[in-house]
């Protein structure tokens, strides 16, 4: 029976689960135990501070683990080092380390996209920055054009996403967005650039962002929940007078009732089969023409979409076809992650 290291946070949790019990604890581990037991693999749970690099068996050993959105993203900073330091040892990691680095960093994620996809699959054409001054130049060089969307690097839930319908208002915004400015280092560099002629300050903005061109006329957008070819979809309307879905808890719809084009499933399908990954998150959304993935996670995201489905979309002898929803999250993951391993 082939073993699988399964790598889990200070708390001795693992990844993320909708309704989980206790609060926020993350998958069973002892129910994944026996789900992979069942697919034939010998899971071994660890925390990230017990991995010892010293050993010499972490070449080709299969290595899944967690990340970790707690405020500051220091401990995800921290597993960022333990997951790097594992794929300079020759471990196989699921998801493989980059896609760590994206997980709640818009910016990496928007770098992924233009990296590892092909034009016809890069269907938002985002800029990233990562002062307020590096903004500015760009947008007297003409490369920004309003409206547009602004975000910052970290957040979920449209938490620190803004509309800026002009130049003046995304300045502000982006103000708004990037601030780091600490008291005493500006003073300091004020100080220094009065001493040293032709000394350029430190940023009192280095909080990085990343602008998106603004789609109009949406009504919603929709989540999408891919695990091998398993695909779950929740419809998450947008407010009036407002322009975000995601974290507004508005009238959300799961499965067949969701309305979701179901001809789009073909570009997310593509979409997912290029970054060659277990399982996929992906915000969707739809004009009447084109289809749009605004973002995308690829480990640690929300599974509140599989659980409110009552079916899904799944790809077979060519076809899309609805089946009924009768897994649960720990079941959907394990599958998807024994279905990478086979192929």
């Amino acid at each position: 029976m082939k073993e699988i290291i399964c790598l889990t946070d200070y708390k001795n949790q693992f990844s993320s689960k909708w309704k989980a019990t206790p609060y926020r604890s993350g998958y069973r581990k002892d129910y994944l135990t026996a789900l992979f037991k069942d697919a034939g693999f010998a899971i071994k749970f660890i925390t990230m501070c017990d991995v010892n690099f010293r050993d010499t068996h972490w070449k080709d050993q299969v290595v899944l683990y967690t990340s970790s959105e707690e405020y500051g993203l220091y401990y995800k900073n921290f597993i960022e080092d333990i997951v790097y330091g594992l794929e300079q040892a020759g471990a196989m990691l699921i998801p493989s380390a980059s896609f760590l680095r994206a997980n709640n960093n818009k910016v990496f994620m928007e770098i992924l996209h233009q990296t590892k996809l092909p034009a016809e699959l890069q269907t938002i054409h985002s800029h990233f920055f990562g002062t307020l001054e590096e903004l500015e130049l760009a947008i007297q060089a003409g490369k920004v054009a309003c409206p547009c969307v602004i975000k910052k690097a970290a957040g979920a839930m449209s938490r620190g996403v803004f509309l800026a319908k002009d130049e003046d208002e995304l300045r502000k915004q982006a103000r708004k967005v990037s601030r780091t400015r600490q008291v005493k280092v500006s003073l300091k560099e004020r100080v220094r650039a009065h001493k040293h002629q032709g000394y350029k300050p430190e940023s009192d903005f280095q909080g990085k962002f990343i602008i998106q061109p603004f789609i109009p006329g949406l009504k919603n957008d929709w989540k999408v929940l891919v695990y091998g070819e398993k695909y779950f979809v929740l419809r998450r309307n947008i407010r009036e007078n407002d322009f975000r879905a995601s974290g507004s808890g508005y009238n959300y719809t799961g499965g067949s009732q969701a309305g979701f084009p179901v001809d789009m499933l073909d570009m997310i399908r593509q979409f997912y089969w290029k970054l060659d990954l277990p399982n996929l998150s992906v915000d969707f959304a739809f004009d009447g023409e084109k289809g749009y993935i605004f973002e995308f996670q690829a480990i640690h995201f929300g599974t509140s979409t599989q659980y409110k489905s009552k079916d899904y979309y799944e790809y077979a002898d060519r076809s899309w076809q609805l089946q009924e929803n009768t897994y649960d999250q720990e079941q959907m993951y394990v599958h998807s992650i024994v279905e990478y391993l086979k192929r």
